[in-house]
């Protein structure tokens, strides 16, 4: 195994591929996982870094370095990972590896476990005046939590994880961390069909599908949509949850059907553009029925609505 230096602010990649097996159809797409480890609670303060390059279903490059977070070390951080000040002697601080980073991570799929780390590297960019990362971020705790159904409400810390699909690794080193990240996203992908892309929307949908049809709410009295009754229908640009929750807060009350009650409903705005008058949705045809029968009902499409509830908060 070639060891990448524990000083540079430079790439030094290793040419392996030794992650653990799995079995792909058609799912080859490249992804980057990152780790951090901080020095205090400031999730600014990190002083360790390590990257992992995943491609073709397998680990195929890796770098880590120590960062000097120019500022003090926390006794609990230091058990927790074993770095301390003599640790990160003579170690670029955050603002030295920064461009390196960037060029890692921007333009790319960029995977971690929980969003601490996504933070911490948003934070330290911010401390440093470094400009934001361009990338896409994929948390394969929210994969974990929706592949394996014992993760769905618990117990998806990144070693259970890793126990349960048999990957090993030194856990608290940034770059055995963010190679277990991708390891788990690669068995994610392996265990349920989905591609990189299939990931990216399956993780923002509901955990259990079926709890989409259970969002009824009821209208905030304060709100000014108070006395709406508002339904949705088609696929929207965020889960019915958050959509429910939104309309609710201004005063709609939320049903998961069209009644003779419906004032309001909201359709996705792909399934406008792609509608054109066919193929409809049940609730879409039946809210026509029922305007047609003289009941007076909106319809509207979701972007209209999240502006309207923009407005009405």
């Amino acid at each position: 195994m070639l060891q990448c230096s524990q000083k540079t602010s430079g790439f030094l990649w290793s040419e392996r591929s030794n992650g653990a097996a799995h079995s792909f159809v058609g799912l080859t797409m490249e992804f980057i996982a990152v780790d951090v480890e901080t020095a205090n609670a400031d999730l600014a303060s990190i002083c360790q870094i390590g990257i992992a390059r995943f491609a073709d279903g397998a680990l195929v490059d890796e770098w880590k370095t120590y960062v000097d977070p120019e500022c003090h070390f926390d006794g609990i951080n230091v058990s927790i990972h074993g770095i301390d000040e003599t640790t990160v002697a003579g170690s670029p601080n955050f603002g030295n590896v920064a461009n390196a980073i960037q060029r890692a991570l921007n333009d790319c799929v960029v995977v971690t476990h929980t969003a601490f780390d996504k933070i911490a590297l948003h934070r330290a960019a911010a401390r440093y005046d470094v400009t934001p990362f361009a990338c896409t971020w994929l948390d394969t705790a929210c994969v974990a939590r929706r592949a394996w159904k014992e993760f769905s409400r618990s117990g998806y810390a990144l070693q259970n994880v890793c126990r349960l699909i048999g990957y090993e690794f030194q856990a608290h080193d940034a770059l055995e961390d963010a190679k277990a990240a991708g390891n788990i996203l690669l068995s994610a992908m392996s265990h349920t069909g989905l591609d990189l892309n299939g990931w990216l929307e399956r993780v923002r949908k509901p955990i259990d599908p079926t709890v989409e049809q259970r969002i009824a709410r009821e209208g905030n009295p304060d709100g000014e949509l108070f006395g709406e009754v508002l339904v949705f229908t088609g696929a929207l640009t965020i889960s019915r949850h958050e959509a429910a929750d939104c309309a609710a807060r201004v005063g709609c009350e939320v049903s998961p059907g069209v009644t003779k009650r419906t004032t309001i409903l909201v359709v996705g705005d792909q399934d406008i553009k792609r509608l054109a008058g066919h193929e409809k949705s049940s609730k879409h045809r039946k809210t026509e029925e029922l305007i047609g029968k003289g009941q007076k009902i909106r319809i509207l499409q979701e972007s209209d609505f999240r502006e309207l509830a923009k407005l009405a908060f």
